[in-house]
């Protein structure tokens, strides 16, 4: 007996799940640049970057990635630091780096070829569980279950399971998964298990959301048992740090410049990118900033203070950045975009205005 029929899916619920389903995608499926893609590497891509990331922040930043590195080829021969500066703003910067080292292998030891199942795909640098099995079934036709925070959700809340974090609830979990994916019948045109798996994170993207879940617009709502929000635990509390940064502009004939800091390439976060130099907290007691906002780093909110200190000459607040003078760098504003920059550096130089050339902020770092 499969492990869904022992936790209550009966194999005639598991068709009407995967028709239902099905039904609804081809309806409703969200127009994205990197759906109906077949070339691996373009899906590939899609897949790191919404790692952690919602799809609103990925999409223009995908397009342009797209545009700058076109081939697998391109990006294994690409510096890093351009690389770094192509995923600015993105964050979870070890994503980056972990791609640019797989295309370099790939390029090198496999003839610029991806492999073709998910036990291969799972051999290449940063390649885990997850995007082997998206990228294998998406682009392979490989029978195997995609199993992210979407789909997850779904499934507890299809079987009415609260969410435990402990072994066997992930063993239910994948069980559960892999029974749902369809086996591609004889002659069968398209690709059944991964448009299944696309559906299944759509769902759980778009209807069976964490707060206030969709129902009535659910396509297996008459399997749910749950029909609203699980049981989960208590989040872990977020934290509150404040921080400082020091705002240094020049003029160099008609070119503006701003001083950015490089982070050490042994740093725990964003090691090697630029960054405003940050200041002690002392330094600017009393001070008024020039600028205020939130920033959020995994399970931390940064209560950001951005205080100016204008020409060449140096001040009490240059003083007092603890980098060494060999870390901090004048770059021109007009080139901010090929910089590997953090997030942070470039939402302060989008409200501040002093990103002519990097657009303005989306709605994802507005909200940030």
């Amino acid at each position: 007996m499969k492990a869904a029929d022992r936790e209550g899916l009966s194999p005639s619920q598991i068709r009407n799940f995967r028709k239902h389903l099905a039904d609804w995608y081809r309806l409703h499926a969200r127009i994205l640049p990197w759906r109906g893609a077949h070339d691996p590497y373009r899906v590939w891509v899609s897949e790191i970057m919404l790692q952690q990331t919602r799809v609103a922040a990925v999409i223009d930043h995908y397009e342009r990635f797209m545009r700058l590195f076109p081939t697998l080829v391109s990006l294994a021969l690409a510096p890093e630091a351009d690389v770094l500066a192509a995923w600015s703003g993105l964050g979870y910067y070890r994503r980056a780096r972990m791609l640019h080292k797989a295309a370099q292998f790939v390029t090198q030891e496999l003839s610029a070829k991806l492999p073709t199942d998910s036990v291969g795909l799972r051999t290449l640098p940063g390649i885990g569980v997850y995007t082997s099995a998206a990228v294998a079934s998406i682009c392979f036709g490989e029978r195997i279950a995609v199993v992210d925070g979407n789909v997850e959700r779904v499934l507890l809340r299809i079987t009415g399971r609260p969410e435990v974090a402990s072994a066997a609830a992930k063993n239910f979990i994948h069980h559960l998964a892999s029974d749902l994916v369809p086996a591609k019948r004889l002659n069968e045109k398209g690709n059944a298990a991964g448009d299944h798996n696309q559906a299944m994170m759509e769902l759980g993207a778009t209807i069976c959301l964490p707060r206030g879940p969709l129902c009535l617009h659910c396509p297996v709502y008459g399997l749910c048992r749950t029909r609203g929000e699980h049981l989960t635990p208590p989040r872990p509390r977020q934290r509150s740090r404040p921080a400082a940064y020091l705002l240094a502009t020049r003029k160099r004939r008609v070119v503006t410049e701003v001083l950015l800091e490089r982070r050490a390439d042994d740093a725990s976060l964003m090691p090697g990118m630029l960054e405003l130099p940050p200041l002690p907290l002392d330094a600017v007691e009393g001070r008024e900033p020039i600028l205020r906002l939130r920033h959020s780093i995994t399970n931390t909110n940064y209560y950001v203070g951005i205080y100016a200190q204008t020409g060449s000459t140096s001040g009490a607040l240059r003083r007092a950045v603890p980098a060494a003078k060999a870390d901090l760098v004048w770059h021109p504003i007009t080139r901010i975009q090929e910089l590997p920059v953090t997030g942070l550096t470039r939402k302060v130089l989008a409200r501040l205005r002093l990103d002519s050339v990097i657009g303005p902020e989306t709605p994802e770092q507005r909200r940030a």
